[in-house]
């Protein structure tokens, strides 16, 4: 027999190879072998950091443009904050510049009125520096501690101011603290001043109205009151100096069927704010003058009186 007519060709199994099925479970056999050694060895790390570093100048010049965009976008958007602020800046300066010599000219013709009318000057004695212990836990008041008490000055009836205006009264007094029951105290009351056109009016503490303000009580309905009008202490009570700032006015409503306008202001103070000062009351408060009997009484009763006795004098003689 010729080895030409020999059949060299391989065995149906090797010619035809592996299944798909038995392929596709070797495949996934080798993908789990290889996900757990590299869980554990870490064995792609070094594949992976050359694959990353080798891919990084695509990357970079892929995202160049974005950073560009992104660049010049900050430096337009810099630019126009920075002109906004520096005008901001301007136009508060020359505000500010204007109400300084403002307030320069009113000091100056205040003092000069007072020289010419002999007013007396307020004294408001030595002010004390307080800390805001904590605030009351009692919900049907507004009020706060502070950590001085009679030990260090504090008198009852004083009044509490911070760098904004009053704050509120001290109503108890302990020896080593003292509480303080704030302007919006449905029960504390003081007596104001209306910065803009002098009328007087006595704002009354509201709790619920503006989540805390001041009710302006009996004012009628013709009133010269505006929106944002300043609110300042009158000083006739004798307890708050004259010229603290209160509050600004924030609600006004007038109805046709009632005499009298609801105004609602809101205070300057901050009651949150930790250090505060404390200032005895006015010292040289006159004192209340004497009632004394008005002189027609007087002389209606002994002209009442002298008929009397002249009816009982011819009476008694026969």
């Amino acid at each position: 027999m010729a080895l030409d007519s020999l059949d060299r060709s391989p065995p149906p199994f090797f010619r035809q190879g592996l299944p798909a099925l038995s392929k596709l479970v070797l495949l996934g056999l080798l993908s789990l072998l290889l996900m757990s050694a590299d869980h554990r060895l870490g064995l792609s790390r070094p594949i992976r950091s050359a694959i990353s570093v080798a891919l990084a100048p695509m990357q970079w010049l892929a995202l160049l443009p974005q950073r560009a965009g992104a660049a010049l976008q900050d430096y337009f958007t810099g630019v126009d904050e920075a002109r906004d602020a520096a005008q901001q800046y301007h136009t508060r300066t020359i505000a500010q510049a204007q109400r300084l010599q403002q307030a320069e000219q009113l000091l100056q013709e205040n003092k000069h009125l007072r020289e010419l009318l002999e007013l007396r000057n307020d004294h408001t004695g030595s002010a004390k520096a307080v800390q805001v212990l904590y605030e009351t836990a009692d919900p049907y008041s507004r009020s706060i501690v502070i950590d001085k008490g009679a030990l260090s000055g504090i008198v009852l009836g004083s009044a509490v101011v911070d760098v904004a205006g009053v704050v509120g009264q001290v109503t108890r007094v302990y020896p080593l603290s003292s509480e303080v029951t704030l302007l919006t105290d449905r029960d504390q009351s003081i007596p104001v001043l209306n910065a803009r056109t002098g009328h007087r009016f006595i704002a009354a503490g509201d709790p619920v109205t503006l989540g805390g303000s001041l009710e302006l009580r009996f004012v009628p309905a013709s009133a010269d009151l505006q929106d944002g009008d300043l609110l300042t202490t009158s000083g006739i009570d004798g307890v708050y100096p004259a010229g603290l700032q209160v509050g600004r006015i924030r609600q006004i409503d007038r109805r046709i069927d009632n005499a009298f306008a609801k105004v609602h202001a809101t205070p300057m103070a901050q009651a949150r704010g930790r250090h505060m000062l404390v200032l005895p009351p006015v010292s040289d408060w006159p004192e209340r003058p004497v009632k004394t009997e008005p002189a027609s009484r007087k002389t209606k009763g002994k002209s009442a009186a002298a008929p009397a006795k002249a009816a009982a004098s011819e009476g008694g003689t026969p």
